[in-house]
C-alpha cells in the first residue's frame, strides 16, 4: 500500500469529522471546554509515544492530536469565529514572523540565536513587551514555572539562588532541568517511573 495523498487524506479526515458532530450525539454535545480536557490528555499521550522510540504508537497519537485540532476548528466554524483555513494561515504567518533568519534579514548562525529571537518576537506579539503577560493558570505547575522562568529570562532576569523554601527548591529544579536541556515536566515522570519500577523490581 503506497502512502496516501496528504490533500486527499485531510480532506477525508475534515469529511468524517464534520460527520461525527452531525451524527454522532456525544460529539454533537461538546464544545471547546467539554473536549479540550481530551485534548490535554491526547498531548499528553503524544508526549510518551514521541520518547517511546514506537514510530507506530507516534503516528497513533499524532493522529488524535489532529483530529482535536480539526474538531475544535469546526466549532469555530459552527459559531462563525473562524475555520481550519485561517488556523492554518494563522500559524503560517506566525512562523514567518517569527523566523525572520529564514524569511528576512535577520542573522541567525545558531539554534540559541534563533530561540532569543523567537522570544523576542513573541513578547511583542503576545504581550505587548510585557516580559510575562498571560500564562495559563490551569498548567501543570512544572510548565508554569517553566514558561515564568523562560519569560523572566528573555527579559534579562535569571533565578540562581539556593532557597530553603520547599517551592523555592522545586522551581529552582525546573531551573536545572531546562539548564540541562530537558523539560522538566517529562524529566519528572521519567524520573517517577524509574523510582516505581525500582520499588517493583525489589
Amino acid at each position: 500500500m503506497g502512502e496516501p495523498d496528504l490533500a486527499a487524506a485531510l480532506t477525508r479526515l475534515d469529511e468524517i469529522t464534520r460527520r461525527l458532530r452531525r451524527d454522532c450525539p456525544w460529539d454533537r454535545e461538546q464544545d471547546e471546554r467539554s473536549i479540550v480536557p481530551h485534548t490535554v490528555e491526547e498531548a499528553y499521550e503524544l508526549a510518551d509515544a514521541a520518547h517511546s522510540g514506537d514510530d507506530a504508537k507516534l503516528i497513533d497519537e499524532l493522529g488524535d492530536v489532529l483530529f482535536q485540532v480539526y474538531f475544535l476548528a469546526l466549532l469555530l466554524e459552527e459559531r462563525g469565529q473562524g475555520s481550519l483555513a485561517e488556523v492554518a494561515e494563522h500559524v503560517r504567518e506566525k512562523l514567518i514572523r517569527r523566523h525572520p533568519h529564514v524569511f528576512g534579514d535577520v542573522e541567525a548562525d545558531t539554534a540559541k540565536d534563533v530561540v532569543r529571537t523567537w522570544n523576542e518576537i513573541k513578547r511583542d506579539d503576545e504581550r505587548g513587551g510585557a516580559i510575562f503577560g498571560e500564562i495559563p493558570e490551569n498548567l501543570p505547575s512544572t510548565l508554569y514555572a517553566k514558561k515564568v522562568l523562560k519569560r523572566a529570562e528573555s527579559a534579562g532576569f535569571r533565578l540562581d539562588s539556593e532557597p530553603a523554601d520547599p517551592g523555592e527548591r522545586l522551581l529552582a529544579a525546573v531551573r536545572a532541568a531546562l539548564d540541562a536541556g530537558v523539560d522538566p515536566e517529562l524529566a519528572l515522570r521519567q524520573a517517577a517511573d524509574r523510582f516505581k519500577d525500582e520499588v517493583d523490581g525489589a
